[in-house]
């Protein structure tokens, strides 16, 4: 933690004291490591964010122009939600869901911010928590699924399923996919030592979202990863570099492939990957299952402008959206369901453009971006507009993408000044 005065700061502002820069880059940290405990309310993740929001505004934070768009998008979005949701106030879940949505707006706007100063210290700090949170959550849905520890069979997992410190083991398995793809470029890029503990790392937490058995989170973390491994040897700046990359992506996927054959050897475990790998689901099949439901929920937003208000859907159908744009449309009317995908594929676009900006941070932009390019896919089935590590990204999509912008004006000017 204890970084100089002067790290990351290739987009400075007033020069902060060296403890203020050390106090910031820790609380960093304990938000991105308390993200990984959640299957309580209020979490050590909203007590950590909150902590760290206080903080900041009272130690230096800005709010740039670049993120105004963000804020306008976000601010419409939810105003949608709270003007669907009026007529349903005497319902306190509608509330609560309410509440949530703007504090999940504050939250990306919070790390906007954080991320477009001291970039390259605050990435690095986030993403070690991060890990260290993953490790704590992936050890625990281990523990708890092979009934290590008394009593952790029962909180520890659902339906058979590991769920650690979650209370889904689907939200277990998406969020472990971004510490897993930070965890996986350190493998396949640094030195012996810290490659080998990284490696150790991405399999404990690859074995957990095996055993979350969730199907979104296996494809997601063999989609993210490949795509990030292209993404890394194509801005690699040197065939060295690449073919490394290359070797040891290759030797990774040979000791996945050998890790799955052996726990496909246990019973248990070969008839709940054969029961949760099948595409033939009752829930996702049939005029109201899931997909069914997509085509339905639209046609009905079509003719709703107001929408039917958040949390409704299962009243008119037997299950939840499992898409989040389709939910948009439907508890915030054409206000929100215009301006969730706006703001999403906003993001995702802006993202592609600054794949190729070399600044100090790239490493950690690609593992980012391709974990959330990966959460947009999985919102088209899974319902994730309340994720905590979704928003994240978000926030530090912008925020990276507003401190590159910074950097190349300032490199720029250097360069004619030289």
């Amino acid at each position: 933690m204890a970084y100089a005065a002067t790290a990351g700061g290739v987009n400075p502002v007033a020069p902060a004291a060296p403890g203020v820069l050390v106090l910031q880059r820790a609380l960093v940290w304990l938000v991105g490591a308390s993200g990984a405990i959640v299957f309580i309310e209020p979490s050590p993740y909203e007590i950590a964010t909150l902590l760290a929001t206080v903080i900041f505004f009272a130690t230096g934070l800005r709010l740039r122009l670049a993120l105004m768009p963000l804020v306008l998008l976000l601010v419409a979005l939810n105003v949608g939600y709270t003007i669907s949701a009026i007529p349903l106030f005497e319902q306190s879940e509608v509330v609560s869901w309410i509440a949530t949505s703007w504090y999940m707006a504050v939250t990306v706007v919070f790390f906007a911010m954080v991320t477009s100063e001291d970039t390259a210290a605050r990435l690095d700090m986030l993403r070690r928590g991060l890990v260290v949170g993953a490790m704590v959550a992936s050890l625990s849905a281990i523990a708890g699924y092979f009934n290590l520890v008394p009593g952790g069979h029962d909180l520890l997992t659902l339906y058979e399923r590991a769920r650690g410190t979650f209370k889904d083991p689907n939200v277990l398995g998406a969020f472990l996919i971004l510490p897993a793809l930070f965890s996986l470029q350190s493998a396949v890029s640094d030195r012996l030592a810290k490659a080998f503990r990284n490696v150790l790392a991405f399999g404990i937490m690859a074995l957990a979202i095996l055993l979350a058995f969730s199907r979104a989170a296996w494809g997601g973390l063999i989609l993210t990863a490949a795509f990030m491994l292209v993404l890394m040897v194509l801005t690699s700046r040197s065939n060295a570099q690449r073919s490394r990359i290359i070797i040891m992506a290759i030797v990774a996927a040979v000791l996945g492939l050998a890790l799955i054959a052996i726990l496909l050897s246990f019973d248990s475990i070969a008839d709940m990957f054969k029961q949760r790998a099948s595409f033939d689901q009752s829930y996702d099949e049939g005029r109201f299952g899931r997909f069914g439901r997509h085509i339905l929920g639209a046609e009905m937003a079509l003719d709703l402008p107001f929408g039917i208000g958040p949390l409704q859907f299962h009243r008119y159908f037997p299950e939840d959206t499992h898409n989040s744009y389709l939910n948009a449309f439907m508890s915030g009317g054409w206000l929100s369901g215009i301006c969730y995908p706006a703001l999403v594929f906003t993001t995702v676009i802006m993202g592609f453009r600054h794949i190729f900006v070399r600044v100090p941070w790239q490493r950690a932009y690609l593992a980012i971006f391709s974990a959330f390019v990966g959460t947009v896919g999985e919102s088209f089935v899974i319902d994730t507009d309340h994720w905590r590590h979704f928003w994240m990204m978000l926030g530090a999509m912008w925020g990276m993408i507003a401190a590159a912008q910074v950097y190349k004006i300032r490199a720029g000017d250097e360069a004619s000044s030289a």
